[in-house]
């Protein structure tokens, strides 16, 4: 019988392509906290979400010290990544190159530069998460 299990280097190069990710995180007393976000990973390295100060992403992530990350493609043959690990740094703003790095995954690049020129303000944070357990598929392996 054949895994669908991807190896290190399939995880790794299928995080750090383009997809909106969803990223989790426990709280007291409810569901897990899961909504989608643009993000940025390159193999090897650690998980980058841009978001705002005391938002409500931010103060859960805060109060659990780590989240999960799930990335997946929509169309056959399907394939997700999710990873999960703690918070390494989330008291500083991205710079706008960082944003950039970030928005311009998502947006052409005169785009981004707009959104980033926007959106990036005082209340902007880089939540960074050094991966720690991974759990992948890939249904296109036989």
């Amino acid at each position: 019988m054949s895994s669908f299990v991807m190896t290190v280097a399939e995880r790794e190069a299928f995080l750090a392509e383009v997809h909106i990710g969803v990223l989790a995180v426990a709280r007291d007393g409810r569901g897990p906290l899961a909504v989608p976000v643009w993000y940025r990973y390159e193999p090897g390295g650690d998980v980058l979400v841009w978001m705002d100060r005391d938002s409500v992403k931010d103060r859960v992530i805060r109060k659990a010290g780590r989240f999960s990350l799930v990335a997946q493609t929509e169309e056959l043959p399907y394939k997700y990544v999710s990873v999960e690990g703690p918070v390494v740094s989330n008291d500083t703003a991205p710079t706008r190159d960082e944003a950039l790095a970030i928005a311009g995954r998502y947006l052409p690049p005169d785009e981004a530069v707009a959104y980033v020129d926007g959106a990036l303000n005082e209340a902007s944070l880089l939540v960074v998460m050094r991966p720690e357990r991974w759990l992948s598929n890939d249904q296109g392996k036989s």
